[in-house]
């Protein structure tokens, strides 16, 4: 449906346009500022990520930038907004795409009885051959020399 894929666009180029211009003020205005810091330790790896625009060699890697600060708020708030705003608000528009692609997917259903028979075909009766069928019997038929164990000329580790 068009009319379905424009309001959808709409509402897409309502939520981004505003975080663009909001992350290129926040980048403009911020440039090169430390934010805040994480409360548990990162490896160098991260240091890249989280410190945009800070040259700092010597800085920890759990200390974040303004505008990484930013950009983490922005796409990791997703559970927070619809525990604020409800399960279906309107600044989630990743669960309506996930609705419409779940939708369009299934547009066409599946033939059960042709993939049933597919499975029915390729089924091969095995029989089971026991590794350990008869061990019953095989250590019962031994002598275990238990006596050796419990006699009292043999010493005895007790934890």
């Amino acid at each position: 449906d068009p009319r379905m894929l424009t309001d959808m666009l709409k509402g897409n180029l309502t939520n981004v346009l505003p975080m663009i211009l909001i992350g290129g003020w926040i980048n403009w205005a911020f440039s090169g500022f430390v934010t805040t810091k994480v409360p548990f330790p990162l490896t160098l790896r991260f240091k890249p990520m989280l410190q945009r625009g800070i040259e700092l060699v010597s800085l920890d890697p759990s200390w974040v930038s303004s505008a990484s600060w930013y950009f983490l708020n922005v796409f990791g708030l997703r559970s927070v907004y619809s525990l604020i705003l409800g399960q279906d608000n309107a600044a989630d528009h990743f669960h309506v795409l996930q609705q419409h692609m779940a939708g369009s997917a299934m547009s066409v259903p599946p033939d059960t009885n042709r993939a049933f028979k597919a499975e029915w075909e390729a089924l091969e009766i095995v029989n089971h051959q026991w590794a350990l069928e008869a061990v019953e019997d095989e250590l019962m038929g031994k002598d275990l020399n238990l006596e050796e164990f419990y006699s009292s000329d043999h010493p005895r580790n007790m934890l």
